[in-house]
């Protein structure tokens, strides 16, 4: 029995022993080799170095404006490419070179590590469209790399806008004017004969309308011509007159239909000097002498032709009040009134047509047509001015006027025809 508990204890001493053996054992077994760890963190850092020097060769090439087409596998979505798996399972894979070889390890950690972020494979790809072949060659873009931009600023959705509404101005005035000079010179023993003369004439034209562009019209025209000129034959005077003109025209009108209107056609003129001739002292015209006034109710009709190189208007006045007035007692009984009066008024029936038509760019046509008759004496008078202008700024007009009035004395050669021409060059000027 002694022997017993001998070899009993023994076996308990001797499993005690394993036991603290085995313990040492796997301390011994979990304890970490420190060169080990040493070596496998500057492994770690030297591998990160290689990253962190990849990715600023990378960022460098991108500053400088040069990149590797290669690279899209990397930056592109995560795709299944069939070449890194070629080369791994491959007994003699085709190496490429350094940047493909590296890219397709690269995918396959990505393969490895985190296939759930695979999406699409090469199959698909090829299934959709050919491959580009040239993306394993280097190509070289253009970057640009600007600063970057300020933030925008965050605005209303709805943002208040002032609204202004301005009243229509249906007022258009208007203009134009020119000084013409005209010089002839003959010496004395000319062939011909003939005599020297000099003559300049000044006009203006001024027009102040209204226009509704619905209804109403008001136009109001104010014409000024004045000229003179000068001859040696002419003893008595040093200059005379030879165009002398001021007349206002206004005219209200309200719209019938389309270019028609029912028009109420005010017409006053007279002239600036007196009205001279040739070695005569006698005064054949003068400021308000004649002066006359013409009051007109009727129709309008507005024209426009020729793709509108052709405008203007016709007036029917069949009735209209006249009235003519000579300051001048030695000018009465030339005017028409009767010895003792200064004043005569008749009822009669007018008509205007006051035309412009744009023959060319630079010809251009004017003429006003007035007749008006009370049925006892007639006045007609036909005005055309034809200019041709050379520059913006100079023009040449010719200018053509004749007239019938049988009111003044009975000429032996013209009867009641009177004609008036002349001929221009000088500068002229439009607004």
């Amino acid at each position: 029995m002694r022997y017993k508990y001998i070899i009993i204890l023994l076996l308990v001493m001797l499993s005690s022993v394993d036991a603290s053996a085995q313990r040492r054992k796997k301390q011994q077994e979990v304890k970490p080799d420190t060169a080990q760890v040493v070596k496998d963190y500057i492994d770690s850092l030297v591998l990160l170095r290689r990253q962190l020097d990849s990715l600023q060769q990378v960022n460098t090439q991108l500053r400088t404006g040069v990149s590797d087409g290669r690279y899209f596998h990397l930056f592109a979505p995560a795709t299944f490419y069939h070449s890194g798996a070629n080369k791994q399972l491959s007994l003699s894979p085709n190496m490429g070179d350094e940047v493909t070889d590296a890219i397709d390890e690269a995918m396959m950690n990505l393969y490895m590590r985190r296939p759930d972020l695979v999406k699409n494979d090469e199959s698909n790809l090829k299934s959709v469209g050919s491959l580009r072949g040239d993306v394993n060659k280097e190509l070289t873009q253009k970057v640009d790399l600007v600063d970057m931009a300020a933030p925008v600023p965050e605005e209303p959705e709805a943002v208040p806008i002032a609204v202004v509404i301005q009243k229509p101005n249906f007022w258009k005035f208007k203009g134009d004017g020119y000084l013409q000079f005209l010089q002839n010179y003959v010496s004395n023993n000319w062939h011909k004969g003939g005599e020297s003369n000099y003559s300049a004439v000044a006009a203006a034209t001024l027009e102040l309308n209204y226009n509704d562009k619905d209804k109403v019209l008001f136009e109001n025209k104010l014409e000024m011509k004045l000229g003179f000129q000068t001859s040696s034959s002419d003893t008595i005077h040093k200059f005379k007159t030879n165009n002398d003109l001021l007349r206002l025209n206004s005219k209200l009108g309200l719209q019938a239909h389309k270019r028609w209107y029912y028009t109420l056609q005010m017409l006053a003129y007279t002239q600036f000097a007196r009205g001279l001739k040739a070695n005569d002292e006698n005064t054949y015209s003068d400021f308000m002498s004649p002066f006359h006034l013409n009051l007109g109710l009727g129709m309008e009709y507005k024209v426009e032709a020729f793709n509108k190189r052709l405008t203007g208007s016709l007036n029917f006045l069949p009735l209209s009040f006249s009235f003519v007035y000579v300051g001048r007692d030695a000018l009465t009984e030339s005017n028409g009134i009767s010895n003792g009066h200064h004043s005569r008024e008749e009822f009669a029936s007018q008509f205007t047509a006051d035309l412009k038509w744009q023959i060319a760019d630079q010809i251009s046509w004017k003429t006003r047509f007035y007749a008006s008759t009370t049925y006892h004496r007639s006045l007609i008078e036909w005005e055309n001015q034809f200019e041709l202008k050379v520059t913006k700024y100079i023009s040449a007009n010719l200018f053509l006027y004749p007239r019938f009035d049988d009111s003044n004395n009975w000429d032996d050669k013209l009867g009641y025809f009177q004609f008036q021409e002349w001929s221009s060059v000088g500068l002229t000027y439009s607004f």
